[in-house]
């Protein structure tokens, strides 16, 4: 079986955790504060602070801008259930809007039909490592006093107009779980340029402290760990190799696959292919991924409800485009380890199960 994905942790991630065990500093300490340094460089100097996962950085970012009960942020429905749930937390209100159907990412002229006067924020999503329209935006924020965030969970290194994703609205989020294009093991980071959001963000993830038992506000424990921060900054090193292996892996598959539409990329924008999502359009989605799977090429439907339906939500909405790709969508691996064997089985498989199915 081809994985769909698969977490690259080699000797050096071994030797990283090995010395921090043997340092006896494990909570989150000097490789944490060094690794919030090195992942600066990847959107442009802003502050970066790291937590315990990417639902926590999203959380914490709400948070530390002043979000919450009465606030309305707009997001696509069609998107992992955490980037609804943490908007929520933050005691706002999620306001569900449809997504351009290329890029899988929320449509700017949807995002300004539902603004409100209780609207404080826009929320895109770059799914599957393809970058929103940062600029339309960017100007719809601005020409109505709002709050842009990122939720940059599958984006680490993507960008627009050569602006990486992180850098551009109040603060951007990234995650470090396992099969991300990097990892620390388990993680999160908050990116901003602004310092109080920065200082905020730091309190919240450390019970309201920044000195010990001097609490300032009211806080959580979401600190990462000295253990999963010196994984990351490894992988961290490994990054822009990785992502050039996504991008060339993407490019064979896009210009040898047949039966199904493969993702384009948008003019000015760099897609880092978290994920390689094609769309199953004239045929059953779901039976096409078990033929693929029973022949040994694994693959993923992300996701297969919009947040909207889930039972967490459960909202009656007009999203004609989210329903859409709710069906279509077919993930096929696009990792780094795949070998190019792997690669030609991939394409293969897919041109032989499209043509069956003709």
């Amino acid at each position: 079986m081809i994985p769909a994905a698969k977490p690259l942790v080699g000797d050096e991630e071994r030797a990283a955790v090995d010395r921090v065990m043997r340092s006896g500093m494990l909570a989150q300490g000097p490789e944490v504060a060094a690794f919030e340094t090195e992942f600066s460089a990847l959107v442009n100097g802003r502050h970066s602070i790291a937590v315990n996962s990417g639902t926590s950085a999203l959380h914490m970012a709400f948070l530390a801008a002043g979000i919450g009960a009465g606030d309305e942020v707009i997001v696509p429905s069609f998107s992992f259930a955490a980037t609804a749930n943490s908007v929520a937390l933050a005691g706002a209100t999620p306001v569900f809007v449809d997504i351009e159907l290329d890029y899988f990412a929320i449509d700017p002229a949807a995002v300004e039909a539902a603004i409100t006067p209780r609207t404080r924020a826009i929320m895109p999503v770059h799914l599957y490592g393809h970058p929103a329209n940062l600029v339309a935006l960017t100007a719809i924020a601005e020409k109505h006093g709002l709050l842009l965030f990122e939720d940059a969970a599958q984006a680490h290194a993507a960008s627009v107009d050569g602006i990486p994703v992180g850098a551009w609205g109040v603060a951007g989020s990234f995650s470090f779980y396992p099969t991300k294009n990097m990892t620390s093991g388990e993680g999160g980071m908050i990116t901003t340029a602004d310092d109080e959001v920065a200082r905020q963000s730091r309190l919240l993830r450390n019970q309201g402290m920044a000195v010990r038992y001097a609490n300032e506000i009211v806080g959580f424990n979401t600190r990462m760990t000295d253990i999963h921060a010196a994984i990351g900054r490894v992988q961290l090193t490994k990054l822009a190799g990785w992502t050039a292996q996504r991008q060339a892996n993407a490019a064979f598959l896009s210009e040898n696959i047949d039966g199904v539409v493969t993702p384009p990329t948008a003019p000015g924008a760099v897609h880092v292919f978290h994920q390689y999502t094609v769309r199953v359009v004239d045929l059953d989605r779901d039976k096409f991924a078990e033929e693929l799977t029973s022949r040994g090429v694994g693959n993923g439907v992300y996701y297969p409800t919009p947040i909207h339906r889930l039972p967490s939500f459960r909202l009656e909405l007009d999203l004609p485009v989210t329903e859409r790709a709710a069906v279509e969508v077919l993930s096929l691996p696009v990792h780094p380890d795949l070998s190019q064997n792997d690669l030609e089985t991939i394409v293969e498989t897919v041109n032989a199960v499209a043509k069956a199915g003709s």
